[in-house]
């Protein structure tokens, strides 16, 4: 056991509560795991935060018992989550965001769609907060989200209590404090907000987009104290939640964050040599890298000094992520979910699904060995040129950054009758590569707007697809560190503990310390490697540019 007890970190994301204990180190002493429910119907997807809870619960004491860890033992403890919508009542009951009305479904997740529209009205005004969203919001926002409840399900927008953030509500629930943190609705700010205390929301451009009704009475809807990563909450769990948790209460609990940016804070630090330090003042060091979180999507985010507008591009966010730092964010809707869509809609998917299990592998541990087999086969000069034929489109579920284009869809272009197994394979590769394109895009747009990218971490799901990974190096032409832990979101929550315990000054120390690097991984130096991916590279830019021609070709015969 440490000698300086352990840091609790809880993450809810789209499909599971995960809770991992950490010790002094940073070291991952056990995690667990608990899947929670999801509904998805055309556009709309939701979840339920009692379910979620259970969830939570269930996870917290399945870790505390795998890592051997006694409750009094467990010195801090620190939530992050999807940036979800959560509707609460008058008691902390739920309120139904469902169009049926089912009283369990009061989350609409990120992902949820169903207000394009609102959206698209919302970044019509003038407004200079729509500089902080890269000129305009995306559906998966908070705010066009309200007012299509507002505007669709009037009964249960007046039955809201609070609106809250799924990471806040968290907090809420294991506190009964209701101070927020610095995320996706708290963010909306005045143009000129330049200080380095935390800020609240622009009440003039909620009263623009007809939201003003959030700000009504003596309590707002949304919240209005506003904090700093890590800040304490009330007097920590209470005696309810501790009970449930199989903690105790008092137990210290720090504003949370969302799971991206947990992702973010559990490894930025990552670095151990003078290689992977700038050649500037240690403080802008941190300003050379970029943190890929890749899951179900994948989050890009990178931090300055200065505030850094970027058209497409979320933020700069003051102390969002890490404190006195502006944050960007972009991002990719569906990767790890575009990566199960294409393998498990292919006629081949069921054969190879059983060879994996048969062999004891992921099925895309068995596609990696049969591309690295096919490409010797074939004597290529490259693994990655097997795909020269066949260019992908990622944007499956729109692009998020940097076009900003919900309406955006996926091409795949070079398809042929083959069904086989190793037609799947080569559709897997290719659509790594798209994926990995999509970042190259990001990373030169912020760079190109005042960034100095030359570093990435990556963390998350995908980040343990060795393929994956070293496609993403050679595609972008930069080293990818991988952290020692690779629950990485779950050590960035927990840090946001220790700081609520005060075993740190704060989020960038705790980073310092208990972040740590563990495999590099090196773009290839063949200039030949080089030169095809810069082809494939174009290709893919004009794959959407083709596609805002066909789009305008059609608008114009249907009107």
């Amino acid at each position: 056991m440490s000698r300086g007890g352990s840091f609790l970190g809880v993450d809810v994301g789209t499909g599971s509560a995960r809770a991992g204990l950490f010790d002094d180190n940073g070291k991952l002493l056990g995690s667990a795991s608990n899947p929670i429910q999801i509904w998805k119907e055309n556009d709309c997807v939701e979840q339920s935060s009692t379910d979620i809870w259970r969830a939570v619960c269930a996870a917290v004491r399945s870790a505390c018992s795998l890592a051997n860890v006694a409750p009094e033992d467990v010195v801090g403890l620190g939530f992050t989550a999807t940036c979800s919508l959560v509707a609460v009542g008058l008691d902390g009951s739920p309120v139904s965001v469902s169009s049926n009305g089912d009283s369990r479904r009061d989350i609409l997740v990120w992902m949820d769609h169903r207000a394009v529209d609102q959206a698209e009205r919302i970044s019509s005004h003038d407004s200079p907060v729509l500089q902080f969203y890269g000129g305009g919001v995306s559906p998966e926002m908070q705010a066009p989200k309200l007012l299509w409840v507002k505007e669709n399900m009037q009964e249960s927008w007046s039955m809201v209590w609070r609106w809250m953030d799924l990471s806040n509500w968290l907090t809420y629930r294991a506190t009964g404090d209701d101070t927020r943190s610095l995320s996706h609705m708290e963010q909306w700010r005045t143009s000129d907000s330049s200080d380095m205390e935390p800020c609240g929301r622009d009440e003039v451009f909620w009263t623009e987009i007809g939201l003003g009704d959030l700000y009504e009475g003596s309590c707002p809807k949304i919240g209005h104290s506003v904090e700093f990563p890590g800040h304490p909450l009330g007097s920590g769990l209470t005696p309810t939640s501790a009970k449930e948790l199989g903690l105790l209460p008092r137990t210290p609990v720090g504003i949370s964050i969302l799971d991206a940016y947990a992702g973010g804070v559990g490894v930025m630090e990552s670095v151990a040599n003078a290689e992977f330090k700038a050649d500037v003042f240690d403080e802008e060091a941190i300003c050379h890298r970029m943190v890929l979180v890749c899951g179900t999507s994948t989050c890009h985010m990178a931090v300055s000094k200065k505030k850094l507008f970027i058209p497409g591009v979320w933020g700069p966010f003051l102390s969002a992520m890490i404190p006195d730092f502006w944050l960007s964010e972009c991002g990719q809707s569906a990767t790890g979910a575009l990566l199960d869509y294409i393998v498990q809609n292919h006629p081949a998917a069921p054969l190879l699904v059983n060879q994996a299990a048969s062999q004891s592998l992921s099925i895309y541990e068995l596609l990696n060995k049969m591309l690295l087999s096919m490409s010797h086969e074939q004597n290529m000069p490259f693994l990655s040129a097997l795909a020269e034929d066949t260019h992908v489109l990622p944007d499956f579920h729109g692009n998020r950054s940097p076009m900003a284009d919900p309406k955006s869809k996926g091409v795949i272009c070079g398809l042929t009758l083959d069904t086989s197994e190793k037609h799947l394979a080569l559709l897997y590769l290719a659509t790594i590569q798209g994926i990995a394109y999509g970042s190259r895009h990001i990373v030169e747009h912020c760079n190109a707007h005042g960034h100095k990218i030359d570093t990435l971490l990556a963390s998350g799901g995908l980040a343990k697809n060795s393929l994956y990974i070293q496609e993403h190096a050679d595609i972008m032409g930069c080293p990818i560190i991988l952290p020692r832990e690779n629950e990485s979101v779950l050590l960035g929550a927990a840090i946001l503990g220790a700081v609520a315990a005060k075993k740190f000054s704060g989020v960038h120390d705790a980073m310092k310390a208990l972040n740590a690097p563990g495999k590099v991984v090196r773009p290839s130096s063949d200039p030949k490697l080089k030169k095809y991916h810069d082809a494939k590279y174009q290709i893919f830019r004009s794959l959407y540019e083709q596609q805002l021609s066909h789009r305008s070709v059609m608008a114009r015969a249907l009107h």
